[in-house]
């Protein structure tokens, strides 16, 4: 099992982190440089997080928890216009990246209006490219039950967030529902702004567990986190994307910021654990740029069709 933490300081010696990181078989999940500041994003044996503590303690850095870190969520917003998108939205993506969470922000097409709402099938299955969605709704109650055609039929965990105070069995297709975070035309910087963010923050992070704890009784076949350490070793195309976090760890795999149509058959051929990769995952064309999606196989879906074979070889005989 392993730890999550995020690694603030300077980026002096770093490599001193980097290695014992490496040394402990822990993995480096995204790292960051700004200036003369770093933070890692990284995920380390649980019985090695207090060498990772006093090793940030020599090199005068701070480590704290990141319960979402290896996630990726879907930041949903009704549109792209200016009354849906700024400032709830974008103040609700860049507070769940404290926790180690890579977020996107969705405007759909055709989002607005109670009456005439719409979502695209292209659009449900960018959404369900994510380990959880979000989505960030309005003030008005009959304004948010009016539109839970939005996200009932997702296949992932639903968040909504709206300001009046609503029963979550009372909307359709939400595992839950977060108050106080409506359409705010200003920074959410005030104290009831701060509570509700660190609800959400709660209850987004408590689903996550949650789905961490059910893929425990029937995990993937190799983890996402040693997936995407190998396919930045192997894959030399990796170093010259530009884009932030050429690979993004999900919970039961990656998306690999490559262009799918050149490169998916050197993703499928890579070896993970003398696994062929294209073996023990689905690698699919992304919604998101034409990117490559790759979705881990779990423990069972590879002895049940062996059982199968067996059992058909007995009945031959």
């Amino acid at each position: 099992m392993y730890e999550t933490l995020t690694y603030t300081g300077g980026v002096h010696k770093h490599e001193e982190m980097n290695e014992l990181i490496e040394d402990l078989g822990g993995f480096v999940l995204q790292e960051t440089v700004s200036q003369m500041d770093l933070v890692l994003t990284l995920a380390v044996p649980l019985e090695d997080v207090e060498k990772v503590q006093e090793k940030a303690k020599e090199l005068l850095g701070k480590v704290r928890l990141a319960p979402m870190a290896g996630t990726e969520l879907a930041i949903v917003s009704p549109t792209l216009a200016r009354q849906h998108l700024p400032h709830s939205a974008c103040d609700i993506s860049e507070y769940l990246r404290r926790f180690g969470a890579k977020d996107n922000m969705i405007g759909l097409k055709r989002g607005a209006g109670k009456g005439i709402s719409n979502i695209s099938e292209e659009e449900k299955r960018l959404i369900e490219e994510h380990d959880l969605a979000v989505f960030a709704l309005g003030s008005f109650r009959e304004c948010i039950l009016k539109k839970t055609h939005l996200f009932e039929d997702l296949e992932i965990p639903v968040v909504v967030t709206g300001a009046p105070e609503i029963d979550v069995d009372d909307i359709p297709g939400a595992d839950a529902y977060v108050s106080g975070l409506g359409r705010i035309p200003r920074r959410l910087k005030r104290g009831e702004n701060i509570r509700a963010l660190k609800k959400l923050a709660e209850v987004v992070e408590e689903i996550i567990n949650n789905r961490r704890m059910d893929m425990g009784d029937d995990p993937p076949i190799v983890p996402s986190i040693l997936v995407k350490t190998e396919i930045e070793n192997q894959v030399s195309a990796i170093k010259k994307v530009y884009s932030p976090a050429p690979v993004v760890s999900q919970l039961d795999g990656v998306r690999v910021k490559l262009d799918y149509d050149q490169y998916h058959e050197e993703i499928e051929n890579l070896m993970v654990q003398d696994y062929r990769l294209g073996d023990i995952a689905d690698i699919k064309r992304s919604f998101m740029y034409n990117y490559i999606l790759v979705k881990l196989l779990s423990e069972t879906s590879l002895v049940e069709p062996l059982e199968q074979e067996s059992s058909q070889k007995v009945t031959a005989k």
